[in-house]
């Protein structure tokens, strides 16, 4: 397994690899981390990935992402048409899709989804990026939902006031197809980052979790 380097390599920038099954998944477990390494990465590479959509919410999609990168430079935004819901059942199409995409990027950090969590389609796209990226760090974001499957992350990200509040206006403004469902509020995303700046003892109260599994640090 590569490190995961705390400082800067001189010989290249950071590469970011973001993975999320739906259209808002990636904002939802990991837009303040997001919005903090492009603010502080600019010239790293980006890779962001949405694996199903639809036409509607791909427009979505691609707006949310390029708003959360517009001052990265180099970025690459990658909305796929596999179909929601079914991912165990399409897994042979979606691995094949994942080593085609190991073959166009090599990332120093992915974020991906929590291997367990119950939604089918979240739980197999963590399977398939821990069985595809094996040389890899790899953080897995939670999502707050129905089947009440939040855990007690080991990894945390705090996030400054501005950060944590960009998180949610962002979600409120850039998501309209999912305001009607009962749990997309901002007090939604706000209780959990509290939560996890807590159990962090984040500066500003609010932080972002996340599942480490494997880590290997390098502080050289």
């Amino acid at each position: 397994m590569q490190p995961f380097q705390l400082v800067k390599s001189k010989q290249k920038e950071q590469s970011f690899l973001f993975i999320g099954a739906h259209c808002d998944d990636i904002e939802i477990g990991c837009g303040g981390s997001v919005i903090q390494l492009a603010a502080q990465n600019p010239t790293a590479q980006f890779h962001w990935v949405v694996l199903s959509s639809t036409p509607d919410r791909e427009q979505e999609a691609i707006k949310s992402a390029e708003k959360l990168l517009a001052d990265v430079k180099n970025k690459t935004i990658e909305i796929k048409q596999f179909e929601g819901s079914v991912f165990p059942y399409i897994g042979r199409e979606i691995k094949t899709y994942f080593e085609e995409l190991k073959s166009k990027v090599n990332p120093d950090l992915i974020f991906t989804h929590y291997r367990h969590d119950l939604h089918q389609d979240h739980r197999i796209t963590a399977e398939i990026t821990w069985n595809t990226f094996r040389n890899h760090t790899i953080l897995e974001y939670e999502i707050p939902k129905y089947d009440g499957d939040l855990a007690s992350p080991n990894v945390f990200i705090p996030l400054s006031e501005e950060q944590y509040k960009s998180k949610i206006g962002h979600l409120m403004s850039h998501f309209d197809s999912q305001k009607n469902r009962q749990w997309y509020t901002r007090e939604t995303f706000l209780a959990t980052m509290r939560i996890r700046g807590i159990e962090s003892n984040a500066d500003s109260g609010y932080a972002e979790g996340f599942y480490g599994k494997k880590l290997l640090i390098s502080f050289l």
